[in-house]
This record gives structure tokens, C-alpha cells and sequence, in this order.
């Protein structure tokens, strides 16, 4: 069974690009743009891996971290924070996350970190 990713991305145009890339990769992708709500999607897409960038409206990524790493069902779901703004790589270290990615990134290493982490 393909392991299945949410993708929380609020360009949509980055988040096509991803759900294709991990599509052809034989991932079970799940894209969304909204943070409204981070239990009821977890809960909802039961994810094997979570992808999200750092800024978006509502959440950013780190709340949505710490969200499901403190969560007793959740905490062992790997979580990929990204973000194009370099300089928060220091600021989003206490989150918790399993893995940062600056953007742009290059598609092979979106894949292996992806892979790694759910080997």
C-alpha cells in the first residue's frame, strides 16, 4: 500500500508541483491550503508523512508541528517543514519537526528526505 502524504502548501501553484513529483514517486498525496482546522486533517487523511511549509495564514508550520508532535496518536507522524525564508531556519528549530527543506529545493532531495523518513 502506497504511504500516504498531506501536503500543506498555500501556493498552488508549489503545491501542485509537489503532489505531482510525490505522485510519480508512488505516494498516496493529499494537497491542501487551508490550516483552519490541523486535528480534522490529520484525522481525516491519516498521513504517514506530513509536508508543510512554514508560512501560511492561520497555523504557520510550526504551530502545525508542535500540533502533531504533542498529540499521543500523532507524534510518531514524520513532519518536513519548508520554507523560503532562510533566515526562520533558527527560529523553527524548536519545533520538533524531522527534517527542514529551504526552498527552492531540487526534486531529488525533496525525494530522498520524503524516502528516509519513511523507510
Amino acid at each position: 500500500m502506497a504511504k500516504r502524504i498531506l501536503i500543506i502548501e498555500d501556493d498552488q501553484d508549489i503545491l501542485g508541483s509537489i503532489e505531482t513529483l510525490l505522485d510519480l514517486h508512488d505516494f498516496d498525496v493529499v494537497g491542501v491550503t487551508d490550516t483552519v482546522d490541523i486535528i480534522s486533517l490529520v484525522n481525516q487523511h491519516q498521513p504517514d508523512l506530513v509536508l508543510t511549509d512554514f508560512v501560511l495564514p492561520g497555523m504557520n508550520g510550526g504551530q502545525i508541528c508542535k500540533a502533531i508532535k504533542h498529540h499521543k496518536n500523532w507524534s510518531h507522524i514524520p513532519v518536513i517543514l519548508m520554507t523560503a525564508y532562510h533566515k526562520q531556519a533558527v527560529a523553527v528549530a524548536n519545533f520538533g519537526y524531522d527534517a527542514y527543506l529551504a526552498k527552492p529545493f531540487e526534486n531529488k532531495k525533496l525525494i530522498d528526505i520524503v524516502e528516509n523518513l519513511l523507510s
